[in-house]
């Protein structure tokens, strides 16, 4: 298959690039400073990158970022920062790239366990993730072409130096176990679902 996984060069990225190439797809690997390079907060971005590949079978994003704040200090800004990056990047990553995948090809996006397990400061993340659960089972139902779409929800990854007090008692995973859920997801059958990393 070729496959672009948009984030390629992140923790969990790089161990999804891997674990493709040693399948023997052909992987497309993109970020903001990778040829070709992508923003997913410009919409004209995406298209430069869409065209400058052209069609694949599979588009897998493992990016987008939220500011950390607690909800009292919290602004429309810091929101609206979260929504057009992890939310609304990843959107428009679908929306756009819908022709640019072949027949029965797949997307995959990112969410994260602070949809459903909150921790102090995870307002927006938990908003963001929701929404995107929410939109791909949405997406499933008519998406054209017999395209497929689904979510990695991935926990916290192991760290060589540990991880924030506010994760203790979290079980964590290795960047390695998470990138299987992405595999299952490209090779899969299944469309709408969110397959948890926990």
């Amino acid at each position: 298959m070729r496959i672009l996984v948009i984030g390629g060069s992140g923790t969990i990225g790089r161990a999804v690039v891997s674990a493709f190439e040693e399948l023997g797809d052909e992987v497309v690997s993109a970020g903001r400073s990778s040829s070709p390079a992508v923003d997913i907060t410009d919409p004209a971005s995406i298209r430069a990158l869409y065209d400058a590949v052209g069609t694949v079978d599979a588009i897998v994003s493992v990016t987008g970022k939220v500011p950390y704040v607690d909800t009292a200090s919290a602004t429309p800004e810091d929101f609206a920062a979260g929504y057009a990056n992890k939310l609304g990047g990843q959107v428009n990553l679908v929306l756009l790239g819908i022709a640019h995948l072949a027949q029965g090809g797949s997307f995959t996006l990112t969410t994260g366990i602070l949809a459903q397990h909150s921790v102090p400061g995870s307002v927006i993340a938990g908003t963001v993730n929701g929404g995107l659960e929410a939109f791909l089972r949405t997406a499933a139902l008519d998406l054209p072409h017999g395209i497929r779409i689904n979510a990695v929800s991935p926990t916290i990854i192991s760290r060589p130096n540990g991880h924030s007090d506010l994760f203790r008692g979290f079980h964590a995973v290795t960047a390695e176990e998470a990138a299987q859920a992405y595999v299952r997801s490209v090779y899969g059958v299944e469309t709408g679902q969110v397959f948890r990393v926990w």
